[in-house]
C-alpha cells in the first residue's frame, strides 16, 4: 500500500470564508496575509490535514479510490461548517474534523453496499464470546502499511465496528446508536473482526517462519 501522503487528492473548489480567529489559530502569518486569504486559508487547511484525514477515510472504506471520494465530500462539509466551529463547544479542530470524516465514511459505506452490512447474531452468547478481549498483537513486527492492509481487508461491517471501538473509543451502545444496530450485534461484529485479524496474523507469522527456515538452509 502506498503512503497516504503520496495520494493524488482533489483540491476543494468551495470559496467559503474561514473566520480570521480560526485562520490565526491554525495557520502561520505568511498564510493568512496572502493576497487571497480565503483561498489561501482553505488550501493551507487542506494541505495540513488532508494526509492524515485520508488515512482515517482509508481505514473505513478499505480502498484508496473510495477513501479519496470520502475525503473530498468530508472536506466540503468541513468548509461549509467551519464558521460554526467553536473550540469550547466541539473540542479540538482535529477532533471535530475527524468526526466529520468518520460520519462521512460510514454514510458512504452504507450508501454503496448492496448487501446487508450487519447481520444480527444467531445467539447472544456468540456476540459475547470475546468481544471484550484485549487486542493482543504482541510479537508481530508488522509495518504500519501491513497493519493498514489487514484492517482494510476486513469485511465492511467488521471494519466499521472495529474502527469505531478500537480507534475511536466508542462504546458498543454508542456504536449501536450510530449504526442503527443492537449492542449485541456490535459486540458480535467486533468479535468476528478480531478473529479475522488473528487468523491473518497467524498466517503471516507462519509465512515468516517458513521464509526464515528456507533462508537458513
Amino acid at each position: 500500500m502506498n503512503d497516504c501522503r503520496d495520494a493524488k487528492m482533489r483540491t476543494p473548489g468551495n470559496h467559503s470564508t474561514i473566520p480570521g480567529y480560526i485562520s490565526r489559530m491554525i495557520f502561520s502569518r505568511r498564510n493568512t496575509e496572502a493576497k487571497s486569504p480565503d483561498k489561501a486559508s482553505i488550501g493551507a487547511l487542506y494541505d495540513k490535514h488532508a494526509p492524515w484525514l485520508l488515512g482515517v477515510c482509508l481505514r473505513y472504506t478499505g480502498n484508496r479510490e473510495d477513501a479519496e471520494d470520502v475525503l473530498h465530500d468530508g472536506f466540503m462539509k468541513i468548509i461549509r461548517s467551519i464558521e460554526s466551529f467553536q473550540e469550547k463547544q466541539t473540542g479540538s479542530l482535529e477532533g471535530w474534523m475527524r468526526r466529520i470524516m468518520v460520519n462521512t465514511a460510514l454514510n458512504h459505506t452504507r450508501d454503496h453496499k448492496k448487501e446487508k452490512l450487519f447481520a444480527e447474531p444467531d445467539q447472544v452468547q456468540e456476540s459475547l464470546q470475546d468481544a471484550d478481549d484485549h487486542d493482543d498483537f504482541g510479537g508481530c513486527d508488522l509495518t504500519r502499511e501491513q497493519l493498514m492492509d489487514l484492517v482494510c481487508a476486513l469485511p465492511a461491517g467488521y471494519r466499521a465496528v472495529f474502527n469505531l471501538f478500537v480507534m475511536e473509543d466508542y462504546t458498543h451502545k454508542e456504536i449501536g446508536e450510530l449504526l442503527g444496530i443492537s449492542e449485541n450485534t456490535s459486540k458480535s461484529q467486533l468479535s468476528k473482526a478480531r478473529n479475522f485479524l488473528r487468523k491473518r496474523l497467524f498466517e503471516y507469522q507462519n509465512q515468516k517462519k517458513y521464509a526464515e527456515a528456507e533462508s537458513n538452509r
